[in-house]
């Protein structure tokens, strides 16, 4: 709606409009008479004024409506405020200002700014984006090719909550532009005020473009953002989705490093602990100070140290809402978040949504929004600097495939309001891709979107000195991108070198340009190499030689054969050796192999061995949700509630599925809890719940019963004891033998389940491992090696502590004399779905 109304007078009859002196005033040469607002206050102009755009407006306006007549004067229906703030704006910098259209003015008079106190300079610049402290001030740059207007909107803190904006600092595209780039600088400190853009343009759905002048959106190179304070809680007016605005950075913004810089570990010598921030220590007995937190994690260190990992991969901690999902759950029957057991909503816990993908989380920090988001940040420095100085390194699960904001139904929030067709993959009639499943495709491959991923990657390795990343959906970042041009969605007949958006590249941009950057392609680079629209890439995602991949066939490889599944002895012996059926051919390594048996996806370890089908009525889904090929065996029953014999059954193979990971080349992965047993209750979709099912229980692996988290332990301390176990290269016949039953003769047929190997190792001579994944129990033979003697170290068939015979356990020369008489003769029995390892030790010191 406009704020002027226009009508021409004509002749102006004074009888009744103007008494008074100036009424009868003739203008002087040079100027017109103006009445202005329902008072028709009178003011004198000068007639140049009307080649000016602003007028040229106002005229046409009025003799549209109206038609002209030049005699009398104009009589301008507008608000008298509006019109003295175009003249002062005018008399003050002419040259300036005498550029803008109605339109311009409208914008800057309605933003209820006085234009002298923004603060802005004559000098901005286009580069770098975001907001960066420079020159006294703050410099603003952000990338918009699709907007005709932009506005910079301050809020201070207080004003955010009530949903205001405090100054708003409209950008001459004369003056504030640099081709796609809008930008301002402003003098001063900013440290208690945070910013937004508002941009205006064309509102067309089918033609890609989703400008809203009325809405703020966040600026993409935001370093935080500001909300809510508490996490699960809902924001002013039970609002899901409160104000959110960027924290201004100052010249004040330091953190103490203490000399901490990226470990560097070769990646065959890592152990990865896949983990979520709020659910390692937000249970009650985890006992933390800061429970949740980046913070509670500092707290915690101690404990991934004991258990061996010297790596850490965070789930995602890039700034999400976690009440997107915020819904009813007809299920357990509550509509309100809450912390009991018994009332259970629907939230975004994972967090594999991002709002924004240069800001830490900031309900993971105990600051919250305290300082503007700038606490937050050190905190997560702090979390990455402890566990530096532990040896564990930090890697961050990052979701570069999609976005928060939804499909054409879902939410602007920033890089829909920004620039809709440039940041997500649409089709000719504004449609969107949704090769993530969840409603939009993140454009990586367009020039100017995979210069962002880039500039975010080497932001959070240089500022936050992370070690690494993991892309969640990484077949996204190799398909081609839309570039809003119906030839190149479609493909050209025309024009050959245009590829349908969405197809599979070869040699992906964005991909080859992180694998050849300087600073990125010395960190982990880990990719899930699928994605929701089918595209499965594990053994093929392009990779310069650097990156790594979560071997999703190891996983399913190594629970059929565990669980006893015939025909899977030879492919379960390649995943032993690092997957060099998927690997060797591309001139990769063992160690380009990410292996897992469990993860975030799907059934914990526990839960593996406890229910061959999922049960996730707890999700609202009717149990629609989550995979149903979960590969997994109850050993006989369904659920916690067993006989001791499969309760027994189910010990030995959690120890086996271990073991496996730890004697595997490749880098072993271990999901958060699994070292003490957790279970979700057959939930393999927990996506959703900020409760128990997620925590990480530390009473339970305190408890005696937790025996397991011993096994752990000793067996990530024996991979790290043993040089062959990381090996840099596939092992090779001078290496590695292969077994049967007997020495040196293997059973490839479909229906073996053993599978045995010796494996030369220079610190511990030799190694024999056998795995015996047979209902039935059986005696194996040992290879001869005179001098020698086979000496039992782990036993998966045997109860604890005798699963693992460590030089600190007691009774472990009584144990070891117990194998005496079966190994003289070179002789071992292994119990049914049980696996083992021995060294080989000289005889003079057995």
């Amino acid at each position: 709606m406009h704020r002027w109304k226009l009508r021409s007078l004509g002749n102006r009859k004074s009888s009744q409009q103007e008494s008074g002196s100036l009424a009868k005033k003739t203008p002087p040469a040079g100027y017109l008479a103006v009445y202005v607002g329902m008072q028709e206050r009178r003011f004198l102009i000068p007639t140049r004024f009307l080649n000016l755009p602003v007028f040229v407006g106002l005229l046409k306006r009025t003799e549209e409506e109206f038609g002209f007549q030049c005699s009398g004067g104009l009589v301008l229906l507008c608000e008298v405020e509006f019109f003295e703030e175009v003249l002062r704006l005018l008399e003050k910098d002419e040259t300036k200002f005498g550029r803008f259209g109605l339109e311009d003015f409208f914008k800057i008079v309605s933003s209820d700014v006085a234009f002298d106190s923004c603060k802005e300079t004559k000098s901005s610049h286009p580069a770098p984006f975001g907001a960066t402290v420079r020159d006294g001030g703050v410099n603003f740059a952000i990338f918009s090719a699709n907007a005709v207007s932009a506005t910079l909107c301050l809020i201070s803190l207080s004003d955010l909550h009530e949903n205001r904006v405090t100054e708003k600092i409209f950008l001459d595209p004369l003056t504030n532009k640099t081709g796609d780039v809008w930008h301002v600088h402003l003098k001063g400190d900013f440290k208690d005020m945070l910013y937004g853009f508002k941009f205006d343009g064309s509102f067309s759905p089918e033609e890609g473009h989703y400008y809203d002048p009325s809405q703020i959106v966040l600026d993409p190179y935001a370093k935080a953002v500001i909300s809510k304070e508490d996490f699960g809680v809902l924001g002013p007016d039970d609002n899901c989705w409160p104000q959110m605005a960027c924290m201004i950075p100052t010249a004040d913004d330091k953190f103490d490093w203490e000399g901490d810089s990226v470990l560097k570990y070769p990646q065959r010598d890592l152990i990865i602990y896949e983990m979520h921030v709020r659910g390692f220590t937000q249970h009650e007995s985890s006992r933390a100070e800061f429970p949740g937190t980046y913070l509670g994690v500092v707290e915690k260190l101690d404990h991934l140290k004991e258990l061996g990992i010297n790596c850490i991969e965070l789930m995602p901690c890039h700034e999400f809402n976690e009440l997107e999902y915020y819904s009813y759950n007809s299920v357990l029957g509550d509509y309100k978040y809450g912390n009991s057991p018994h009332f259970l909503s629907r939230v975004n816990f994972w967090g594999y949504s991002t709002v924004n993908y240069f800001s830490p989380m900031t309900r993971y920090s105990s600051a919250g929004t305290r300082n503007c988001g700038r606490d937050a940040i050190n905190e997560f420095k702090l979390l990455v600097r402890e566990a530096h100085k532990r040896g564990i390194e930090v890697l961050m699960d990052v979701v570069f495939n999609h976005t928060a904001e939804g499909n054409e139904k879902g939410l602007t929030l920033s890089f829909k309001g920004v620039d809709n067709s440039v940041y997500y993959m649409l089709a000719p009639k504004g449609e969107f891709y949704n090769y993530s499943g969840c409603g939009n495709t993140f454009n990586c491959n367009h020039p100017v979107v995979r210069q962002f991923i880039l500039d975010c990657l080497r932001y959070w390795v240089t500022e936050m000195h992370v070690d690494g990343f993991r892309f969640d959906l990484a077949s996204i970042m190799t398909r081609s991108s839309s570039l809003w041009d119906a030839a190149n969605v479609f493909g050209s007949p025309i024009k050959g070198d245009l590829l349908t958006t969405g197809t599979p590249l070869n040699s992906p941009p964005l991909i080859e340009m992180m694998s050849n950057d300087p600073i990125l392609r010395h960190v982990k680079l880990i990719a899930e190499a699928w994605d929701a629209g089918g595209l499965y890439q594990v053994g093929r995602y392009p990779h310069w030689h650097i990156w790594s991949e979560w071997n999703g066939k190891y996983r399913d490889i190594v629970r059929q054969f565990i669980k006893g599944t015939h025909g899977f002895s030879g492919a379960f012996a390649e995943c032993l050796c690092g997957s060099p059926d998927l690997y060797q051919e591309g001139g990769r390594k063992p160690w380009n192999s990410i292996n897992f048996v469990c993860a975030h996806d799907g059934f914990t370890l526990a839960d593996l061995v406890t229910y061959n089908e999922k049960h996730n009525l707890a999700n609202g889904e009717d149990n629609n949700d989550g995979e149903n090929h979960n590969n997994s065996w109850n050993c006989g029953q369904e659920g916690e509630l067993a006989s001791i014999s499969v309760k027994k059954l189910r010990k030995r193979q959690m120890r086996n599925f271990f073991l496996c990971l730890m004697v595997s080349q490749g880098v072993p992965m271990i999901y958060m809890g699994d070292e003490y047993g957790h279970t979700k209750g057959g939930n393999n979709n927990t996506y959703c719940h900020d409760n128990y099912i997620n925590y990480f229980q530390w009473d339970k692996k305190e408890e005696s019963t937790s025996d397991f988290f011993r096994f752990c332990r000793l067996m990530t301390k024996f991979r790290h004891e043993c040089e062959s176990l990381g090996l840099n290269d596939f092992p090779t016949a001078e290496r590695l033998q292969w077994h049967g039953h007997a020495p040196g003769t293997p059973d490839w047929s479909d229906t073996s389940r053993f599978v045995a190997f010796t494996l030369i190792d220079s610190v511990k001579h030799e190694i024999y491992i056998a795995f015996n994944a047979s209902h039935l129990p059986v005696t194996i033979t040992l290879p001869e090696r005179p001098t020698y003697r086979w000496e039992p170290i782990v036993d998966t068939g045997k109860p604890a502590p005798f699963d693992f015979l460590s030089g600190d356990l007691p009774e472990r020369d009584t144990a070891i004399k117990q194998y005496s008489h079966f190994l003289e003769a070179n002789l071992y029995p292994m119990l049914s779905y049980s696996s083992i390892i021995l060294i080989l030790s000289p005889i003079d010191n057995a």
